[in-house]
């Protein structure tokens, strides 16, 4: 880690195999299971991730699960990697999967140690090596490493084009004898901005009577507006808001457009900007599957998913946004609604994919809208 901490397990999955390295900022994910979709999330470009819970790898890896094609964080830090695959879906182990995508890991590490670590100084960067001769040259290179701040990521995780996604819904797990449950009928077009979207929201969004367009970031709003949405929708997404000023510009023309908007973590961040507000970095961020969220509209806690670096400054959206949700673990900004127009979003996801579904009304908000709009 770049303030000297030194680490020592036993490589695995990239790691396994030369000096196959990973660097990137070190957070902590504090979620019990799901290390399927925390590894496919695209908005864990540029970190590592260090899993709390003390085993990882045992019900293997099911492709059915992923919240995107392949692993996207540049590291994987566990206490103990399972010597066995024990789960009836599985197509694969752990190892594997991160072997083939060049991801390293590392495992036989105290994952406690270095959460503390992280909680009491901040965030870092570090580097997964089996250099180990000259540690001294693995901190100097994880000091090296460029910080999150300022680094456009979405360009990197992106859609190269646009697509329409229509996945059938299943009934429980997709295996032998599982039949697609039948889709409920289009009523809404929603263009989906690809931030680093999961597939959890795209199947969400689906679920809830929308045909769903997706474009990549960089997709002017001029030619959303072409599209003729019924809603437009601001997906996840890697590394710092500030630096897509190109999507801030867009959602600042989609908000004077008055279609319904709904943004999710970066997509929140970003629409929090297009409102004249700021962002900021965190200490160590917000990653994990039992995170405390209070809705200040009807006073209910909901337990929530959560994967954020950046929040957005709550004083700066004064008279701008409407504050309507807030964390109960440090009070930071977790949703808001504009006082006029029918847009608003949340930090958290309430897709979850890992995660509760206490949030999932936040869907049905939003397809009010659309229907409110189609009356109108």
């Amino acid at each position: 880690m770049e303030d000297g901490t030194v680490y020592r397990g036993f490589g695995f999955g990239a790691a396994d195999a030369g000096d196959v390295s990973g660097a990137g900022e070190i957070v902590f994910n504090t979620a019990i299971t799901g290390y399927q979709e925390v590894l496919t999330d695209p908005s864990y470009r540029g970190q590592i991730v260090t899993m709390t819970a003390p085993e990882i790898g045992n019900v293997g890896i099911n492709p059915v699960d992923f919240e995107s094609a392949r692993p996207w964080c540049a590291g994987f830090v566990v206490r103990e990697l399972s010597p066995v695959v024990s789960n009836w879906r599985a197509s694969g182990s752990l190892d594997a999967l991160l072997a083939e995508h060049g991801v390293a890991g590392i495992t036989g590490i105290d994952t406690r140690a270095v959460t503390r670590r992280i909680r009491l100084s901040g965030a870092q960067r570090a580097v997964i090596t089996r250099a180990v001769g000259d540690p001294a040259a693995a901190v100097a290179r994880a000091r090296r490493h460029p910080s999150l701040e300022g680094r456009d990521l979405v360009r990197e995780v992106t859609a190269a084009a646009r697509y329409e996604w229509d996945e059938p819904i299943w009934e429980g797990p997709r295996a032998p004898g599982a039949r697609p449950v039948e889709p409920p009928p289009v009523r809404h077009h929603v263009v989906a901005y690809d931030f680093g979207i999961k597939r959890g929201i795209l199947r969400r969004l689906r679920s809830s009577g929308c045909r769903v367009s997706v474009v990549p970031a960089a997709t002017p709003a001029r030619d959303v507006l072409a599209m003729k949405p019924d809603g437009i929708f601001l997906s996840n997404g890697p590394g710092d808001p500030a630096a897509v000023g190109y999507a801030v510009e867009a959602t600042r023309e989609l908000c004077a457009s008055k279609i319904p908007l709904f943004g999710i973590c970066l997509g929140h961040q970003i629409l929090g900007l297009a409102l004249g507000g700021r962002t900021y970095k965190l200490k160590f961020g917000h990653h994990g599957a039992n995170h405390p969220v209070m809705d200040l509209g009807t006073r209910k806690v909901e337990i929530t998913s959560q994967n954020h670096g950046f929040a957005v400054d709550v004083d700066s959206m004064a008279g701008r946004a409407v504050l309507s949700h807030v964390s109960l673990n440090d009070k930071t900004v977790e949703g808001m609604r504009h006082g006029e127009l029918p847009v608003f979003s949340v930090q958290y996801h309430p897709e979850a994919s890992p995660g509760p579904n206490d949030a999932s009304y936040l869907f049905d908000r939003f397809r009010t809208l659309l229907e409110e709009r189609r009356r109108r």
